[in-house]
């Protein structure tokens, strides 16, 4: 029988369509990629295509700029939101507008065009993500700024424009409706229970282990209760921390290994799938320490939204969570010769 599921945090319902339940092969693989492409701006080699980088973990004596780089970060050469300009509001009735500032970064995660989280090296995801948090930290020195979106978008129906492994961070002056959405959530439930829903959803799963796909000593990833799609993976933090920007120097390589096994399980268990990862994260400067807690959500790209999705807010899911868990679970990862490879 279908079931309707319910979010504990946004309320949202979502269809288990138990009866037409999809296994791994039912999904298209990807596609393989070369170890360089001269047609690439994120190549090593390529810099000046890019704008002129705002930071990077380089090779000693390499300049900026040039080849010599591990992880380098750039401005998006076509920003959805520009750094200058003010945020000043303007009202016309009914109807307001603001100004579209904000910053749009690139991090080019290695100057490898044919690898991904999935099949970095363990140090180089470490350097990435340590990466991610330095972003974090330096754009939350400008009060212009109220909230940062952290995300990746692998392959193209997940919405990547270049295939050279890369994450986008957008600095917003505004908290997105998404986000506002598990804030409310998340206080409303503190407000009934004097617990954050994060850790009781944690300790419920960590209980139960039907929806458990890896944990380490910091970090767990599982597939969501009510999971909007196939094979959709939470990683969140086992400490109890509002803001992405908290994370630790000790966690970074915690955070790595559990980011390069839960990809990695899902790489090899659907063949490469397409894919969105998003960092939640509490809003700068917001006093929301005691009911949210962040975490990074990992959203397949293997059905499509269509007309039910959007005339009634549900999604229909068509991969139970718990056999989703189990299968990723089931992966051997990493492959047996030490290199990651897609399955049959």
């Amino acid at each position: 029988m279908p079931e309707l599921r319910k979010d504990p945090i946004t309320r949202r319902w979502v269809i288990v369509a138990t009866e037409r339940a999809a296994r791994p092969t039912d999904f298209p693989p990807g596609e393989p990629l070369p170890a360089h492409s001269a047609s690439c701006p994120f190549c090593e080699g390529q810099e000046s295509r890019t704008p002129p980088e705002i930071t990077a973990v380089r090779r000693p004596g390499s300049l900026p700029n040039t080849p010599g780089w591990e992880v380098r970060v750039v401005p998006n050469k076509y920003p959805a939101l520009r750094i200058e300009g003010s945020t000043a509001s303007v009202h016309d009735g009914l109807f307001e507008t603001m100004g579209g500032v904000g910053a749009h970064e690139v991090i080019i995660e290695t100057p490898r065009h044919d690898l991904h989280p999935a099949t970095l090296p363990p140090g180089q995801m470490a350097t990435a993500a340590w990466m991610y948090r330095e972003r974090y930290r330096d754009l939350d020195r400008d009060e212009r700024f109220k909230y940062l979106l952290l995300f990746r978008n692998h392959g193209r129906s997940a919405g990547a424009s270049l295939t050279h492994p890369h994450t986008q961070l957008i600095a917003l002056p505004i908290v997105p409706k998404r986000a506002t959405e598990e804030l409310e959530g998340a206080q409303s439930y503190f407000a009934r229970e004097g617990r954050c829903v994060y850790c009781d959803v944690l300790r419920q799963e960590v209980a139960a282990r039907i929806r458990v796909v890896w944990e380490n000593g910091e970090f767990i990833s599982f597939a969501p209760f009510a999971a909007w799609c196939p094979f959709e993976c939470w990683l969140v933090p086992k400490r109890h921390e509002a803001a992405f920007g908290s994370l630790t120097d000790a966690q970074i390589p915690a955070l790595a290994e559990a980011m390069q096994q839960t990809l990695g399980r899902l790489y090899r268990c659907l063949s490469d799938p397409p894919y969105n990862y998003i960092i939640h994260t509490a809003p700068y400067d917001a006093k929301v320490g005691h009911f949210y807690h962040w975490h990074i959500e990992i959203i397949p790209r293997l059905s499509q939204v269509a007309g039910f999705e959007w005339g009634s807010g549900f999604y229909i899911n068509t991969v139970p969570p718990e056999d989703a868990a189990r299968y990723l679970r089931e992966v051997v990862f990493p492959a047996p010769q030490g290199q990651p490879a897609p399955a049959d």
